[in-house]
């Protein structure tokens, strides 16, 4: 077996709209295509003792058992691989169910998909799968706890810490996207200018000062102080003599610990002589250069967490610890503890391990006892000196005890340093006592705090403090959205695109769009390239001057990692034709309708996606949205566009010479095609066809009819407007198109056109094209051969899997089908190409070049224009020499 290639989607994708997290491998089976699991000799057996969990997974049969079923009865290695990639990964404590196994379009050869949680673990999930697969074929031994604990190691090392999780979460569960900006916590909730980000539970809201203040103890300290606000006796100091002066002044039992530090490192309670406070300074000073001495406070310890000023929670916080049955060592009452399911590594559940460290070794050690000790039935014995969760505490809810005295302290104290979102630390013997009456006092407060010990407290009442922080970022009636548009189909999607976002921006919008040429903010060219992936959909959604997203959505992202959103306002299929067939697993142009009809169903509920009437298989695409529909046709009389209309469905239409949006059987005429230059005076229909969708997305959109009639009059076909789309030059005595044409039903839009043009002779300059079939390419050169009288025939920058022998030989063959005497020159360099075709022009001639790589080719014949207008004026001051 082999993998050709492994992908993760990431977004709605071609294999499910709602499953984003999906591994897509192409597997190739080679000569155990010809042995399915009846014909491997103790197969189902190996397989049955390996993953006795798999008795769950029913497969098709639908019942437990049933996949084991399926394996006895005979079926393909990919679909085995595909049970095995969901098995490891629960296994490795990610639950995830979905899968399923393909054909590709090859013998032998199949898309396994499955489900992950984090994408990393799913990638070595799909490798670990084959390995698996293999040594269960060959009967050989296999470690899999080795590739369980490693799947574990990575799940940690990539996944979301449980506060920000728990923010995402409640994000999603209102509808709220998201999108993580780094591979730590840092998360950005709602798209463009609507944005805002966490990390962790920092909020983009959170002052920088009140962050820097809770990161001070010292300057904490003394602002709470000078507020009238409980803190402990204490003194800073970084020096033995200082640590002297401190203890002198405070006076025992101390708490020392450093500035800075967190999760309880190098801290130590209950100093009681000079010696413990020696070690205990040191232990401070390998984590900050400054030491507090406080005096220690006794009682116990609680969090007290406010978001946006609020007291939202409280817990009472346990240090790890064992309590002695008489017979247990302290060890074997560790492991004990340890086998608690809620308990896991680092934030894997909602309780951490306890481990036994320096710390643990010191409290033993002033107690005289070992791990080998056994402690008396009843007597507890902590393990650590702080109740963090991430050393093993425990938590257990308060908050509806806590006394309102103590909860306006709490919200006073987050005022008082400035803190959104903050965890105040407070010891005190009982927190429904007011602080002043108990004696206790406030310890830290800390930005940043962790949710883990109110989400899922050991006991008490879960608090769903996430929902506070959303509420906060987002109060009612806020905006996290920003219009989105995309736009698919075979062709037209950068010219239908581009005119969008212009009626956007005549709106007042600061439009972000991705094209075939690029990413455009605010029609600044920020980035160069094919830039129609989910990648770049992300680049325009993450800018937070965009409030207006126009998203060309081309096959190749789409099938290489899913789309770069979940949700669009409209999404606008222009029409499917045969093209990239044979690439990816998509070999018919029915599979290909499958792929561009992902985007309508991602339209939300009250959008509406935009469907082309006249192409049967993008109107097949109403049956498969949840959302409005709206169709555009270029014939009025359409079948299809009357019954829309009957039915009182919003359409655009080309009627009369006019672009037109009906609202039932009522027509709103709103501009004469030949009055926008786009359509080059009516002659090009297919830019027609891209004007509908626009006008309908600009309607939709609110915007008026006045406003969208001066938005297509105002759209200039031109190299900065449309680069590679329909460039005319005129020079003195001969005309050069240019255009993007690259596949059959682009060429024959474009042959109808150049048809209606005038020029004699019509020269084109062609290339084949790597990455399409071989009758694609001789298409083309029929379709080529009956719009043009010369033509010559170029090579592609790019061959993408062919030769350039090969790419010659199949264009030739398609235009000597049609005229086999039709004058064909070759000239492989598209530079030397257009410089042939240029300086020799035939007077009255039109050259339409079909370009791959639009910049070089609009630079190469702006060059040309610039030099003959530099001629015409040098001409000119000779013959009139006070010019």
């Amino acid at each position: 077996m082999r993998i050709r290639e492994l992908r993760a989607m990431r977004g709605p994708n071609y294999w499910s709209i709602r499953r984003h997290k999906l591994i897509v491998m192409t597997l190739d089976l080679e000569e155990l295509e010809e042995s399915p699991t009846n014909k491997i000799d103790g197969f189902k057996e190996r397989l049955e003792a390996m993953f006795p969990g798999m008795f769950e997974h029913r497969c098709s049969v639908g019942v437990p058992g049933g996949f084991f079923q399926r394996v006895e009865e005979g079926t393909w290695m990919g679909h085995v691989i595909e049970h095995i990639a969901l098995e490891i990964q629960t296994l490795a404590g990610m639950d995830v169910g979905f899968g399923r196994t393909r054909g590709y379009g090859e013998v032998g050869v199949y898309h396994v998909v499955f489900a992950y949680m984090e994408e990393k673990v799913g990638r070595y999930a799909a490798r670990a799968s084959v390995r698996i697969a293999e040594a269960l074929i060959s009967g050989e031994k296999y470690d899999l706890d080795e590739d369980i604990e490693e799947m574990r190691k990575i799940r940690d090392r990539e996944r979301l810490g449980p506060s920000t999780s728990s923010i995402i979460r409640e994000a999603q569960s209102r509808g709220i996207p998201w999108i993580r900006l780094n591979r730590y916590s840092l998360c950005q909730l709602g798209y463009g200018a609507n944005q805002k980000r966490i990390q962790a539970t920092v909020s983009s809201q959170t002052s920088s000062i009140g962050v820097e203040l809770a990161c001070d103890k010292e300057d904490t300290k003394y602002l709470l102080d000078q507020a009238e606000v409980p803190v402990p006796k204490g003194d800073i100091i970084k020096t033995e003599r200082g640590l002297k002066e401190a203890v002198e002044y405070v006076g025992y039992p101390l708490v020392i610990k450093p500035i800075n530090g967190n999760h309880g490192r190098g801290i130590t309670i209950n100093v009681n002589n000079w010696e413990d406070a020696l070690v205990a300074f040191e232990a401070a000073k390998k984590v900050s250069r400054s030491v507090i001495v406080e005096k220690f406070i006794t009682g116990d310890d609680y969090r007290l967490l406010v978001i946006d000023h609020k007291l939202v929670a409280a817990a009472k916080r346990t240090p790890a610890h064992v309590v002695g049955d008489g017979k247990s060592t302290i060890q074997e009452l560790i492991d004990e503890i340890n086998k608690d399911p809620r308990r896991g590594y680092g934030h894997e559940k909602v309780l951490t391990m306890i481990t036994v460290n320096d710390m643990t070794k010191n409290i033993l050690e002033a107690a005289n006892l070992t791990l080998d000790s056994i402690l008396p039935t009843g007597e507890t014995l902590n393990l650590k000196e702080t109740a963090n969760l991430s050393t093993g505490g425990t938590a257990t809810d308060v908050t509806d005890i806590v006394h309102p005295y103590n909860v306006f302290l709490a919200e006073r104290i987050s005022r008082i340093i400035g803190l959104d979102i903050c965890g105040i630390d407070i010891m005190t013997s009982d927190i429904s006592i007011p602080l002043t009456e108990s004696g206790g006092a406030i310890l830290e407060v800390n930005a940043g705090p962790g949710f883990r010990m109110h989400l899922a407290p050991t006991s008490g009442l879960a608090r769903n403090v996430a929902a506070h922080v959303v509420d906060m970022l987002y109060p009612p009636g806020s905006d996290y959205r920003i219009p989105i548009v995309a736009v698919t189909g075979t062709n037209g999607k950068t010219t239908t695109t581009r005119l969008i976002a212009h009626l956007a921006k005549l709106k007042g919008f600061n439009v972000g769009y991705t094209t075939s040429d690029g990413i455009y903010i605010q029609n600044q060219l920020v980035t160069k390239g094919d830039c129609t992936g989910p990648g770049s959909s992300e680049f325009v959604l993450k800018d937070p001057t965009v409030d207006f997203a126009v998203l060309e959505t081309a096959r190749g992202g789409l099938l290489r990692a899913g789309l770069g959103f979940h949700q669009c306002d409209i999404g606008i299929v222009t029409n499917v034709a045969a093209d990239h067939l044979g690439l990816k697993g998509i070999h018919t142009i029915e599979q290909l309708a499958r792929v561009k009809g992902v985007i309508p169903e991602t339209v939300r509920p009250e959008g509406h996606a935009i469907l082309n009437a006249d192409d049967d298989l993008v109107f097949e695409m109403r049956k498969s949205v949840e959302c409005n529909v709206a169709l555009f046709s270029m014939d009025e009389d359409n079948p299809r566009i009357k019954a829309h209309m009957k039915r009182g469905g919003l359409s655009a239409i080309y009627e009369n010479g006019f672009i037109t949006i009906c609202r039932g059987e009522w027509k709103m005429r709103v501009a004469k095609a030949i009055n926008i230059p786009l359509t080059f005076g009516g002659k090009a229909t297919f830019m027609i066809q891209n004007v509908l969708p626009a006008t309908l997305t600009g309607y939709l959109q609110g915007f008026s009819l006045d406003d969208i009639k001066m938005g297509l009059e105002s759209f200039i076909p031109s190299p900065s407007q449309t680069p590679g789309r329909l460039n005319l030059f005129r020079f003195q005595h001969f005309n050069v198109l240019l255009d993007y044409a690259h596949n059959a039903a682009g060429l024959r839009a474009l042959k109808n056109m150049v048809e209606k043009m005038e020029g004699k002779p019509k020269v084109g300059i062609i290339a084949g094209i790597g990455d399409r079939r071989d009758e694609d390419n001789r298409t083309m050169g029929a379709i080529c051969a009956e719009a043009f009288d010369e033509i010559i025939i170029r090579q592609d920058k790019h061959l993408r899997g062919k030769t350039a022998e090969e790419l010659i030989a199949l264009l030739k063959e398609g235009i000597h089908r049609v005229d086999p005497n039709k004058p064909v020159m070759i000239i492989p360099s598209e530079q030397e190409a257009v410089s042939h075709a240029i300086t020799h022009a035939k007077k009255g001639s039109l050259i339409v070049l079909c370009s791959d790589v639009v910049p070089d080719a609009l630079a190469l014949v702006m060059k040309f224009k610039e030099e003959e207008a530099q001629n015409l004026y040098e001409f000119s001051k000779s013959e009139i020499p006070n010019l």
